[in-house]
């Protein structure tokens, strides 16, 4: 389509035949182009004038330097001259774009002198008709080049205008806004030389049109120019007006007032100071903000005015604000009517912008600007104080919203602006704002927010200022106090309500920042009100001090200081709120946690009072009432703990405290009792997590009360006639003696209640028993304690004795005496008491008796007693003990008071033997008797279990226990104790040995864990303990089914205390075990464990045994160790001994025991710091005793069995996905976190894990051991070993280096690809990340280590994949295939160990028939990932030398990236994994070589724009590299886009351009993946290809292509760098355009592609709005307010407005089907657009139409465009939407065509 084709042929769909399409437009243009052309067409002379003109244009083409361009416009102008007859320049067309690039700014001046000549020669033979004619060809080169011209070329250029285009007049309309751009340059200095001449000009101009037409010009101008900003400025300061406030500004700005404002707000957004500085000053002169323009302006205009207005304070400039307070305050100089004035005019409307920025910030700005303005205007006191009272609270809650929001963000910028803006502010406007809010939401049910906000301000901002903490606060908080004693002494109810609940929570949070001093007296009123002052209530002086309007003022009682009156209000809400509760029999839960509140509140005042108060507080209170409300409050069912703990401790400080009067007393009985019995409750097994509070209290009650009193309260509780409460108050008195300590005499304070429990011990009621029994084992924590006030008393200095020697038969024996009488019955009682702890306690008894020393008492009567009887104190208690009862042994009355004494004292020796044998020696008995007694023994307590009888159990158990010593014993033929003998000895005796009852192991298992056997299970436990190590190997069999029991019970116990530490909605707790139940089940475990694999098994016991074993079922079947060892080698199966080793009890045990002490050791672990609740103290204890005992029995174990251990922990970590991640999350506690604690250091670790691996890896004939556990697979060990080693130091993974690459050279060495290649690859990559890190990288044979391990391994890792590519099943994974690997991040084979549940069927045969592993589908694609991720990035730090690094770039390439890339259809389409390995490759320049031919394959192949274009985004940075790195590219690129046609005559034409429109894309496509201008210094080679393509391929489906080029380089170069592009563009565009106007193509011509890509190019002109183009966009589009507001004569001049025209005209063809166009425009002729908070962004119209089958699809193009671009300029001040725009062009080219 050159200039000089024929006009394209019309058909009947187009327009009539033989018509032209322009006679649609305008008959007067069209008719005088008609006769013009008649007229010449058959002059001879025109002919030789147009060939003269022809010749002289191909000259143009020779022009190499300037002397050529002024030679060529000498021809040019002489040939003009030479037919000044003619009225009409042949070739207009291309004379104007040679004129237009003569008159490039890079040309000296005398080329434009010339240029400028020829253009006055033309427009002088045109005339104006002629001009108004062909404006568009003449402007589009003379309008852009004033800006530029020199000096000396300027009045050539105005003469030009002034001549030739003013004498237009109404014709100029169209071309304004253009006109004005080009001369505002000439206002640039007011001194300069063409100032006055332009300014006239431009009033002329203005003349020309409406005035109003003129100015609204300038605000468009403004508005999308920021360059010609500040020129536009220096001509409205000269011709606005001074306007008055009343004053209509209509006549001269027209009715868009919006238009103005808009160009106003730019300007004072502009980034230059001075553009800034003179829109103030219009502002000042001519819209000021009382004005009338501004009153009737629309709100959402002022909003944009004021914003931009304010934004200027950011800049912190003098001269600007000053300004702007003198629009915001008034031209007046005084205070009070500068505030009057920004109170009438501006304030509302400032505060509705800067709240309406706060709380909707926009994109374009930070979301603290509008705050920062806001600080800044605080500076102006007259704008501050008024804005502070309307805008303070808003502002702050929006600031706490978006800390909120950002808090994850932690955004640093948001919190400082906060702490700013808090400092900023007035405190007495803020705290007096605040202080009216909280009252409204108080009083009147408002919800303002104001609670919230100012917990938010004491909580999240630091409170530095003193004059807050010492005056506002303890104003507001008293007067706050007073309100909600108001409220609630009204009506209690009030307190269930959030408003109060939420103040009670401020009062707390207030409290805490308040000096106490501060509180005790009130800052000072004026002087006024100071008088009254003293008189006044808090509230009323709240009110006062910060002149609120007051609801009442009547004075309150002569109260000086305002502490005793908040102290007054709080007893009095306390009071009121104690006995709704009561009253209502516990009422709303809601008013607890009132009481709750008001109580600690209260607590922190009376404390901080005693702490720092000097004088003594006057109450007006009735303490005793206070009290007894406060006492039936804590007698209510209802009351949470929490409560009962803040009453009592209250009631406690306030009985403690000095500073009040009239004082409270706790010291009557009844009061202490009622605490005393309610603490009492919560001691309950059921309320384990108040336990350690509730003692602590009871012990302060005992310390505060008179002596003796809690301990008889506790005594009368336990001897109550109701069974019920007996056993609750012995179950309660338990835990208060457990959780008591030593140091406070818990066996003397508490000695009546003690005696009570042991009393029970030898009680003839079963139950009473039993419940001492339990108290014993539970709660007694040591013999020692029982023991000491025992031994106290039998030391009395009443009983006085002598030493005596009596003769009997000859025999000398020593005794003692009884000088006189004591109270027998005492002693006797006592002995039965110890005799009954003696027996109960055994072995535990005389333990600790004999371990401990009396000097250790805390005791000092008993030490005293000690010296008195002549007894060391060296001495253990059960050296003394046994003295003692000798002692009494030996005692005899005298001979006178035998017959009084005698008889209790035969009782009381008969205990003291009773004791002394239980101490010291065992009886013995029949074997026939025990071999009958035993079965009916175990059967008796196989039938208690489950009849849930408890009281028998322990008797049976001690009783059994004896039975089996005595059997063993009898059977062993009195061999020294089981622990001694040797193993063999064991052995052998074991064969002629005790048989284990049948019945015996099943009911040990119930008997410890059947639920409701809960209480009598430690006894189980001890029997257990005691037996089984006891009568060693007799029991052996019992202890694999009662190892897996407890292990079934710790889990139990695990998930109840779990449950536990869950926060809870209600206020019931759940059943936790204590510690002492969780240490309980531990020691058993763990000596059953070790038990279990120090003795070898027999056959009988194994025979024996194998039902028990068998239950869980598949886990210890045999195919698992037989797939085991498929899984990992090449030979056959193991043994069968192999696996009754492995599987055996034993083993089999340890790992379920492994597997429940990890889950304690994860689980355990406390990390509720904040202790808010009272249960964490116990629950605390319970998990860190627990967890701490855990781990020693860990420790054990894996002293005795490491590498068992370890490997039970990985397996376990293995298959449990929680516990994977609890590895990486908590390091102390996880798994990685044990094997630390288990294994002293890594290199350890490392050692027996590479250990386990090579076991597992070498073949069965060379294993010189087997793996300890079968079910382990060697992958699995790998994964762990690859986590361990990634949370080494560099130091650490320098000690594992030499043992784990010991192992990686061994797999490196193996000819046969395995997975372990793989595996250990993975893990040397993160070894080697470590160690090169460190200085050791520099030792040589670590580096060649490195090296040389890592090339071999992952060569071998490239050629599997290689291979595996062949059956190319790795690129395209189904779904089935996937599922392989059990959702697990690392390959398994097919058939492996981990996945034997998932493919047992299918895969069945791959274990029996064939033992060579099969690779799962899926491996050679993780090995892929893996590559791409890891290994390539970190080839430069391993491989270190360059050429390494490229051959192993090419092996990569070769095997896995180039087919990977031929495999796909598409060759972009390749896998993800493709794109990321070439990704990594760009970063390693030795590799450039190897994938530069790989991505230049897959640029020039044919089907490369087939693919979507988000798959291209991925491309972009390889693409660029490929270019940046190598500089034969982009050459050789533009040679394939050059013009040379085929020399062959067979070529077809139509392939041709298609290749070469390819060629012109790929251009396109490099161009777009470079950054801003990076390809700026191939542009004049750029520039020259598109020329030469436009000039001669007249192709469109290359000339498409060309503009789809030019899309792209506007959006990667700088405009200015385009400016000698111009000319051409705009020339062919307009060709395009008018060649349809004149003639309308044809439905479906070919030609429709290239109009269509042209549109989009100006469309995207158009978007982009760039300062160049804006000066010739009138040409296409109506660019002025006439676009929107269109007058009555109005004709349309642009070219898409005729075109609209034109193409609406066309008849309407037969209906087709409907084209999924994507492109919907509005018919009205007004869009709407959003307002500021979401501006709208610029984006092309055209961005969705891929292709069009008629003109007519771009009909609401052309139609729209105009008003669619003037109202996106209005709509969004010039942001454009990049992402749209790029998105489109992207679209564009692969559009798959």
């Amino acid at each position: 389509m050159s200039s000089k084709s024929p006009a394209i042929p019309q058909t009947s769909t187009g327009g009539t035949p033989g018509t032209n399409a322009a006679a649609v437009l305008d008959p007067t243009k069209s008719s005088i182009r008609e006769k013009l052309h008649q007229t010449y067409a058959s002059d001879p002379k025109y002919k030789k004038y147009t060939q003269q003109v022809e010749k002289c244009l191909n000259a143009f083409d020779n022009v190499h330097e300037w002397a050529d361009c002024i030679a060529f416009l000498k021809q040019l102008l002489k040939t003009f001259q030479s037919y000044m007859q003619f009225k009409e320049i042949p070739y207009k067309l291309i004379v104007a774009k040679r004129l237009a690039q003569c008159l490039n700014p890079a040309l000296p001046t005398g080329v434009h002198q010339r240029a400028l000549d020829v253009y006055t020669h033309i427009l002088s033979v045109l005339g104006t008709e002629g001009l108004k004619r062909d404006l568009p060809l003449w402007s589009s080169g003379l309008f852009p080049f004033f800006e530029y011209a020199a000096t000396s070329v300027k009045p050539i250029l105005l003469t030009i205008y002034d001549t030739h285009y003013l004498p237009l007049q109404a014709g100029l309309r169209p071309v304004m806004k253009s006109f004005i751009l080009a001369l505002l340059p000439g206002l640039e200095e007011e001194t300069g030389e063409f100032f006055e001449k332009v300014l006239g000009l431009l009033d002329r101009l203005s003349g020309t049109v409406s005035p109003v037409f003129f100015i609204q010009n300038i605000w468009l101008i403004m508005i999308t120019m920021s360059s010609a900003r500040g020129t536009a400025l220096n001509f409205l300061s000269r011709r606005l007006p001074r306007l008055h406030a009343d004053e209509d500004m209509t006549q001269i700005v027209g009715r868009d007032i919006g238009l103005m404002i808009r160009a106003f707000a730019a300007a004072l957004e502009d980034d230059n100071l001075l553009v800034r500085r003179g829109a103030l000053d219009i502002l000042l002169q001519s819209m000021r903000i009382d004005s009338a323009a501004i009153k009737r302006a629309h709100p959402e205009d002022t909003v944009i005015l004021m914003r931009a207005a304010t934004g200027v304070v950011l800049r912190r400039d003098l001269s600007l604000n000053r300004r702007l307070y003198t629009w915001l305050l008034g031209p007046d100089e005084k205070s009070e009517n500068q505030t009057m004035f920004l109170r009438q005019h501006a304030l509302q409307l400032l505060n509705t912008t800067l709240k309406d920025e706060m709380f909707a910030p926009s994109g374009e700005y930070s979301e603290s600007r509008p705050f920062k303005i806001f600080i800044s205007l605080l500076d102006k006191w007259e704008i501050g104080s008024a804005l502070t009272d309307v805008l303070v609270l808003d502002a702050l809650k929006a600031i706490r919203f978006l800390m909120q929001r950002n808090a994850e963000e932690h955004n640093e910028d948001i919190s400082m602006t906060a702490s700013t803006l808090y400092e900023a502010v007035e405190p007495s406007i803020l705290w007096k704002q605040l202080l009216a809010a909280i009252m409204k939401d108080l009083t009147e049910d408002g919800n303002t927010g104001a609670i919230d906000l100012t917990l938010f301000l004491l909580r999240s901002l630091p409170m530095q200022d003193d004059e807050v903490r010492s005056i506002h606060l303890p104003v507001i908080f008293a007067a706050i106090t007073e309100e909600l004693q108001r409220e609630i002494n009204n009506d209690p109810s009030k307190a269930a309500e959030a408003s109060v609940q939420d103040c009670l929570a401020l009062q707390e949070e207030i409290f805490q920042h308040i000096p106490l001093e501060s509180l005790s007296q009130r800052p000072e009123l004026n002087a006024a009100l100071q008088t009254s002052a003293s008189s006044l209530g808090s509230l009323a002086f709240a009110h006062a001090f910060y002149g609120l309007e007051s609801t009442e003022l009547n004075p309150s009682s002569e109260v000086l200081n305002p502490l005793i009156v908040v102290l007054e209000h709080m007893f009095c809400i306390s009071q009121a709120l104690s006995r709704s509760i009561s009253a209502q029999q516990g009422g709303l839960i809601e008013l607890r946690a009132a009481l709750s509140q008001v109580l600690r509140v209260l607590s922190g005042v009376v404390r901080t009072m005693d702490k720092s108060c000097d004088a003594t507080l006057n109450l007006s209170w009735k303490p005793s009432e206070w009290l007894y409300s406060m006492l039936d409050c804590l007698d209510l069912e209802a009351v949470s703990f929490t409560l009962v703990d803040q009453v009592v401790s209250l009631i406690m400080s306030l009985h403690g405290t000095q500073k009040l009067s009239p004082k409270l007393l706790m010291d009557k009985r009844p009061v202490v009792s009622r605490m005393v019995k309610k603490l009492f409750r919560y001691l309950h097994a059921d309320l384990a997590i108040c336990h350690v509070r509730a003692v602590s209290l009871i012990w302060s009650i005992d310390s505060m009360s008179r002596p003796h009193e809690v301990e008889s309260i506790i005594a009368q509780s336990m001897c109550s006639p109701e069974l019920k409460n007996v056993y609750e108050a012995h179950e309660a008195f338990g835990i208060l003696w457990r959780l008591s300590e030593d140091d406070s005499l818990p066996g003397v304070r508490l000695k009546v209640p003690l005696m009570i429990v042991l009393e029970t011990l030898k009680h003839d009621d079963p139950s009473l028993r039993r419940v001492g029994e339990t108290w014993m084992r539970c709660n007694l924590r040591s013999y020692i304690r029982v023991l000491e006030p025992v031994l106290r008393d039998l030391l009395d200095p009443s009983i006085r004795r002598i030493s005596r020697v009596s003769r009997v038969s000859g025999k000398e024996i020593r005794g003692f005496v009884y000088e006189r009488s004591f109270d027998q019955r005492y002693v006797a009682h006592l002995l039965e008491i110890l005799l009954s702890i003696v027996q109960f306690g055994g072995q535990g008894f005389s333990k600790s008796a004999r371990g401990t020393f009396l000097r250790r008492s805390h005791d000092h009567v008993l030490l005293q007693r000690l010296s008195l009887a002549g007894l060391d104190a060296n001495t253990s208690y059960l050296d003394v003990l046994i003295e003692v009862l000798s002692r009494f042994l030996q005692s005899e009355p005298k001979d006178q008071d035998a017959p009084v004494m005698q008889p209790l004292n035969t009782v009381i020796q008969s205990s003291a033997i009773d004791l002394l044998q239980t101490i010291v020696v065992r009886g013995e008995i029949e074997m026939l008797a025990i071999e009958i007694l035993e079965p009916a023994v175990i059967g008796k307590l196989f039938l208690c279990v489950h009849l849930h009888r408890l009281d028998l159990q322990n008797k049976l158990l001690r009783f059994l226990h004896s039975i089996i010593s005595a059997s063993t014993s009898y059977t062993y033929d009195g061999n020294p104790l089981p622990e001694d003998r040797s193993a063999e000895g064991s052995q052998e005796s074991g064969k002629r040995g005790y048989n284990v009852n049948s019945l015996l192991t099943q009911t040990i298992i119930d008997g410890i864990a059947i639920p409701w056997n809960r209480p009598v299970m430690q006894h189980w436990l001890d029997f257990v303990l005691m037996a089984v190590p006891q009568f060693q190997p007799a029991l052996q069999s019992v202890i694999s089914p009662i190892a897996d029991c407890l292990c079934r019970q710790l889990r139990l116990l695990l998930s109840d205390a779990l449950k536990a530490s869950q926060p809870m909605a209600h206020e019931r707790y759940p059943r936790v075990a204590t510690d002492a139940e969780f240490i309980m089940l531990l020691n058993a475990l763990e000596r059953l464990l070790v038990l279990g694999l120090t003795q070898k098994p027999d056959a009988n016991s194994q025979e024996d045994d194998t039902p028990v074993q068998e239950k869980p079922g598949a886990e210890s079947g045999g195919i698992l160790g037989y797939v085991s060892n498929v899984f990992t080698t090449d030979s056959a199966s193991a043994t069968v001994e192999d696996q009754l080793t492995s599987h055996s009890p034993g083993y089999k045990s340890l790992h379920d025991g492994i597997r429940v002490l990890l889950a304690i050791w994860v689980n355990m672990v406390w990390l509720d710091t904040t202790g808010l609740r009272p249960e964490a103290d116990s629950l605390s204890m319970i998990y860190n005793r627990t967890h701490a005992r855990c781990r020693r029995v860990l420790e054990h174990l894996f002293r005795a069995h490491p590498t068992e251990v370890l490997e039970s922990v990985i397996e376990c970590w293995d298959h449990d996905a929680l516990l994977r991640s609890k590895g990486s999350d908590q390091p102390t506690t996880g798994v990685f976190g044990l094997v630390d604690v288990l294994i002293a250091n890594a290199q350890s670790a490392v050692h027996m894990i590479c250990d386990s691996i090579s076991v597992r890896i070498s073949n069965t004939s060379e294993r010189s051991r087997r793996p300890a556990n079968a079910n382990l697979s060697d992958v699995v060990l790998f994964r762990f070993l690859e986590q361990y080693l990634q949370r080494l130091e560099g130091p650490l993974a320098l000690q594992v280096w030499g043992r784990f690459m010991q192992l990686a050279k061994d797999l490196a060495s193996s000819r046969d690809f395995k997975i372990q290649v793989f595996l250990v690859l993975k893990c040397l990559c993160v070894l080697g990340d470590k160690v090169t890190q460190t200085t050791a990288i520099d030792d040589k044979r670590i580096r060649k280590d490195l090296q040389e391990t890592f090339g071999k391994l992952l060569d071998a890792c490239v050629t599997f994949v290689g291979k595996s590519t062949d059956q190319p099943n790795w690129m395209r994974r189904t779904t089935k295939e996937s599922m392989v690997t059990n959702g697990r991040s690392s390959p398994a084979l097919r058939g492996g160990a981990s996945d034997i549940k998932v493919d047992e069927k299918s895969d069945s045969s791959t274990v029996t028939d064939n033992a060579k592993p099969t690779w799962g589908a899926e491996l050679p694609s993780q090995i892929t990932a893996f590559i791409a991720s890891t290994a390539v990035p970190e080839l430069r730090r391993f491989l270190m030398d360059n050429d390494k690094v490229a051959s192993a770039c090419n092996n990569i390439v070769y095997y896995i990236v180039s087919p990977g890339i031929k495999m796909k259809a598409r060759p972009l389409d390749a896998d993800a994994v493709v794109v990321d390995i070439f990704r990594e490759m760009i970063k390693i320049p030795p590799a450039m070589k190897v994938w530069r031919v790989a991505v230049i394959d897959v640029l020039y192949d044919h089907r490369i724009f087939n693919s979507n274009s988000s798959v291209a985004t991925k491309w972009k940075p390889i693409i660029k590299a490929v270019f940046d790195g190598d500089k034969t590219s982009f050459p050789d690129l533009l040679g394939r886009v050059a013009t040379s046609p085929s020399a062959n005559i067979f070529t077809n034409r139509e392939h041709e351009m298609l290749l070469r429109s390819l060629n012109l894309r790929r251009l396109a496509l490099v161009l777009f993946t470079g950054e801003k201008n990076h390809f700026l210094t191939q542009l004049p080679a750029i520039q020259e290809k598109l020329v030469d393509i436009l000039r001669n391929v007249p192709s469109p489906i290359v000339q498409c292509e060309v503009y789809l080029c030019i899309r792209v380089l506007l959006c990667r170069l700088a405009a200015h760098s385009m400016t000698s592009f111009w000319p051409v563009i705009l020339t062919e565009l307009y060709r395009i355009f008018e060649q349809i106007i004149d003639s309308i193509p044809s439905d479906g011509s070919e030609d429709l592609q290239l109009i269509l890509s042209a549109s989009k190019c100006l469309d995207l002109l158009l978007t982009l709005q760039t300062e160049e183009f804006q000066i010739h966009q009138w040409i296409f589009i109506t660019d002025t307010v006439d676009a929107v507001f269109r007058p009555d004569d109005w004709s349309p001049e642009s070219m898409f407005d005729q075109l609209a025209e034109v193409v609406g005209s066309l008849p309407i063809p037969e209906p087709r089907e409907p084209q999924g166009m994507g492109l919907s425009l509005p018919t009205s002729t007004s869009l709407a657009f959003p307002a500021h908070s979401d501006r709208a962004l610029r984006k092309p119209i055209l961005k969705s139409i891929r292709q069009i089958d008629s003109i007519r699809d771009l009909f609401p193009f052309f139609s729209h465009v105009s008003i669619s671009s003037y109202e996106s300029v209005y709509a969004s001040s010039g942001n454009i939407d990049w992402e749209a725009v790029e998105q489109g062009i992207l679209d564009d080219m692969f559009d798959g065509r």
